[in-house]
Order: structure tokens, then sequence, then C-alpha cells
């Protein structure tokens, strides 16, 4: 059976007008994709606060000020966000952006939704109809989507044979 189309959507903070607009985003994400979510993670070490970060400043350091406050067991290689819980989805939506790496995971196999990467670099790889239900809610709400994400072209994944080639 093949696999759905998927496409990839540039998500930094910088990238909007208002770090605002793309925590609103993901967290419409993760309204929308529950049913399709497995772990919710990020790496609790070395948080910082992005410069796009404005309106709930003072909120989000105190979020990192208590994760760094913490006893360290060991490595700690990730933190777990209940995706059930809407308070630990506002956290995650925030924190996602201060880490080094967070990651929003599919529930059936190991795909990646989502990825910040050194609170710099962001993007979703959405399928088709995941795709489709997150831009419908999206515009439910009277938001528009990034009219760049509405041109991204969904492209099929390279059978498990030929992953890793070029």
């Amino acid at each position: 059976m093949a696999e759905e189309a998927v496409t990839t959507l540039r998500a930094e903070l910088a990238r909007f007008e208002r770090a605002d607009e793309g925590f609103a985003l993901l967290e419409v994400f993760l309204e929308v994709a529950r049913p399709w979510l497995g772990p919710v993670v990020l790496d609790p070490v070395e948080l910082r606060l992005p410069d796009e970060i404005t309106h709930d400043r003072q909120l989000v350091l105190g979020l990192i000020d208590g994760i760094e406050a913490e006893p360290r067991q060991g490595r700690v290689v990730e933190r777990v966000f209940d995706v059930e819980d809407a308070q630990a989805r506002w956290d995650y939506v925030r924190l996602a952006y201060c880490a080094q790496q967070a990651t929003i995971w599919s529930a059936k196999r190991r795909t990646t939704y989502f990825e910040v990467m050194h609170q710099s670099r962001a993007t979703y790889w959405l399928p088709d109809s995941l795709k489709a239900a997150y831009f419908d809610a999206v515009q439910a709400r009277g938001w528009a989507v990034p009219a760049d994400w509405l041109e991204a072209v969904a492209k099929r994944p390279k059978p498990w044979w030929k992953r890793g080639r070029r």
C-alpha cells in the first residue's frame, strides 16, 4: 500500500509577523491531530527564550526556570507532554520553540509531524489527510493559513528500500 503524500511546511517563529501566530497554529495542530499523535516531547536541557516571544515572555521564563530547578537524574533525554491536558499543550507550544529539540511523533509509525531544532528551525511534515483537517480547523477559526503553506506541494515518500539513497 502506497503511503500518503507529505507536505513540508516551514514554521520558524521568525517567519510569522508575531510569535503568537506560530503558537496559535501549533495549538490548533495539537488539538486537530490528537487522534494521530504519539509522543509529544522536547529536550529539557538548555532551554532558551527566543527573541520572537514577546507576549507571554514572563510566563515562559517561569516555565523554563521551573524545569531548570527540577533535580536531574542521570542523562535527561526528553520530557513528555500529555496532549490531553490543556495546560500541558499550552506549555509545550511555548517551550517547543525554546528547546534544542522538540518533536511531535505519529502514533502508528515513528513518523515526525513537527520538529523544532536549535530554537531556530521548525518544520511540519503533514500527510494529506492530516494537512486537510489541520487547514480546515485553522480556517474554521477565522484565521488564514500562511500563503506559502497553501502553495506547498505534497510529495510521496520514497519506498523504504530507496530511503537513504539520493
